[in-house]
């Protein structure tokens, strides 16, 4: 049935000259990169002439000179200590002018005065902020508020003195950690635990047998007159090879 198809498939002429074929092409030729880059290289195997006094090269070298820090600093360096019409350096007002900007910029003179009158101040001793500060000291000393009573006994079967024990007792780590010692060692099965049951009831949610019925475990009977099937039988009749 499929024979004529599938011999027609494999039987198709383009023809060379069609507009189609024809686009590709050209498309073809448009990207290329050996053709883009082709008369680049053909100008490079050529070689080339370069004189060394072409405008290239002089606007090049005179360029090169103007960035050059040696050419840029070198009248800088001549006239390095020939300075005309001043006897001193003093006299110069570019160098005054420069050390007074650094005399403004220098901290340690800016704060010379403050330093100096730091330590010309005098407070008197009944001063009422001398006698707060005193005050305040007698109240957050540690010596002052701590008074240590005389060292006295008691006898060890007072009523005080048994609840103390029973307080220090329930507050003891070792006394509240007392019952942890003998569950150590001491095997212990998962099973029946909460995360064992959280983890089954999952698996039993996530079940694909559980959650779908397959087919075949379905007890059906397929009536054999029915639309559908005849249909079915008549197709199977026509696309049968025999």
């Amino acid at each position: 049935y499929t024979e004529a198809w599938d011999a027609d498939k494999k039987s198709i002429h383009v023809m060379p000259d069609t507009p189609d074929i024809l686009l590709a092409k050209a498309n073809a030729a448009n990207v290329s990169n050996k053709l883009y880059v082709q008369a680049w290289e053909e100008a490079k195997k050529k070689g080339y002439d370069m004189r060394a006094d072409a405008i290239p090269i002089k606007t090049a070298k005179a360029s090169r000179d103007i960035a050059s820090d040696y050419k840029y600093k070198e009248t800088h360096e001549k006239e390095k200590g020939h300075y005309i019409g001043c006897p001193s350096a003093k006299d110069d007002p570019k160098l005054a002018q420069a050390a007074r900007a650094m005399a403004l910029q220098n901290d340690r003179l800016y704060k010379k005065a403050y330093n100096d009158s730091k330590t010309q101040i005098h407070i008197p001793v009944d001063a009422m902020s001398v006698q707060a500060a005193k005050e305040c000291q007698t109240l957050v000393s540690d010596i002052d508020y701590r008074q240590y009573l005389h060292q006295w006994t008691c006898l060890p079967d007072q009523n005080d003195v048994i609840h103390a024990r029973q307080a220090y007792d329930l507050q003891s780590d070792n006394v509240y950690k007392s019952d942890l010692e003998w569950l150590r060692g001491i095997g212990w099965l998962t099973e029946g635990s909460v995360d064992v049951v959280k983890a089954k009831k999952a698996q039993e949610l996530l079940n694909d047998r559980l959650y779908r019925t397959r087919p075949e475990q379905l007890k059906f009977t397929s009536i054999t007159d029915s639309p559908d099937v005849v249909l079915a039988k008549t197709n199977a009749m026509q696309l049968s090879d025999v």
